[in-house]
């Protein structure tokens, strides 16, 4: 694959000329409820989303009840990543089901990350890709095992070296994954701002000509969202960020998500700077004529000029408007002769000289 090609994730066709793919990344955020699930399914919809992510895992088969917390404990106050994680992976398969045929029902694509070996049995038939999380690129076991289910793969890489990620992305193609895509990611929550190093985008897309680039990002959401507004002038074509309905709850990853005011906010951008950005073209625009008619300049007298004069330099001029001979020919018109008396500010017509 070349910057020429394209890539299908779920229902949109991304290439290098298209808008990112946005995924409003839900997470655990329903915090077990599937009422509240389809609320911000919903919302991520209203908000201009191409697809909602949650995730999928059970507590055991995640983390130790041993493993320290590695987030913000002013923001989430709980110091283990067990219990953390156990108080949010009560959704079974059926309720995954219910949530895709949702997604389907109002258009919008349904993805989940899968953390473990059954819960890439459980999404993978509902999900058109799959999404690997920085810290488990280089957990092996588990990308050998999705990169064999034969769909395309995001893969981010947060917290980890190239070489890490060159080694992922060679195991994932010597699986039979060959439609691979990577997320630019900082793997703190939050993410300082001095920290995002969105130059990283560039840096990837030049390491790796052969993918699509994007961002998962985890800063705190902006009035503006100019950090993934930045993101996608630099080139990312998949933005992914968590998405809640009330960033001041303290739980799990709501504090540093963006809502739907966010969200609508970025699409607005997006659109916004898509508008700007047009076409290329070796012409001029329509709206133009009147600027070239007018603006341009035309071959005018500077002074009067008798009949058998010759035109140079001292007698003529160019000024606008454009709507005669234009100063393109001025060295074919210096030299000529007056064919009748001019008054000075008259427009010389070819008729006038010889």
């Amino acid at each position: 694959m070349n910057l020429k090609d394209h890539i299908r994730l779920g229902s949109k066709k991304i290439t290098q000329n298209s808008k990112p793919y946005i995924i409003a990344e839900i997470g655990v955020n329903h915090e077990n409820s599937l009422s509240r699930a389809k609320k911000l399914i919903n919302l991520a919809k209203k908000g201009g989303a191409d697809a909602v992510k949650l995730q999928t895992y059970k507590a055991e088969k995640l983390a130790s009840k041993h493993s320290p917390a590695y987030w913000d404990l002013k923001q989430v106050p709980i110091k283990s990543q067990y219990k953390l994680f156990k108080k949010f992976d009560h959704f079974n398969k059926e309720d995954y089901v219910k949530l895709s045929k949702y997604c389907k029902k109002i258009n919008i694509d349904f993805l989940s990350t899968a953390f473990d070996i059954e819960s890439v049995d459980i999404i993978n038939p509902l999900v058109p890709f799959h999404k690997i999380a920085s810290a488990d690129i280089t957990n092996f076991p588990l990308l050998k095992y999705i990169a064999k289910k034969g769909k395309p793969v995001l893969i981010s890489k947060g917290a980890s070296t190239i070489k890490e990620l060159m080694n992922a992305i060679q195991l994932l193609k010597s699986n039979n994954c060959r439609k691979i895509s990577i997320l630019h990611c900082i793997l703190n929550y939050p993410t300082k701002y001095d920290h995002s190093n969105l130059e990283m985008i560039s840096y990837l897309k030049k390491k790796f000509p052969k993918y699509f680039i994007g961002y998962s990002d985890h800063t705190f959401p902006d009035s503006n969202m100019l950090v993934l507004t930045s993101a996608y002038m630099k080139g990312a074509k998949i933005i992914e960020k968590h998405f809640t309905d009330n960033k001041k709850l303290k739980n799990n990853d709501h504090f540093h998500s963006m809502d739907f005011n966010d969200l609508k906010k970025l699409v607005e951008n997006i659109n916004f700077i898509d508008k700007l950005l047009g076409k290329k073209f070796d012409n001029f625009l329509k709206s133009e004529n009147i600027s070239r008619k007018n603006a341009r300049r035309s071959v005018y007298t500077s002074r009067k000029i008798y009949k058998g004069e010759i035109l140079n330099e001292k007698n003529i001029i160019p000024k606008r408007p454009g709507n005669g001979i234009s100063p393109i020919h001025w060295d074919k018109i210096i030299g000529k002769k007056a064919l009748k008396n001019l008054k000075e500010d008259a427009l010389i017509k070819w008729k006038d000289i010889k």
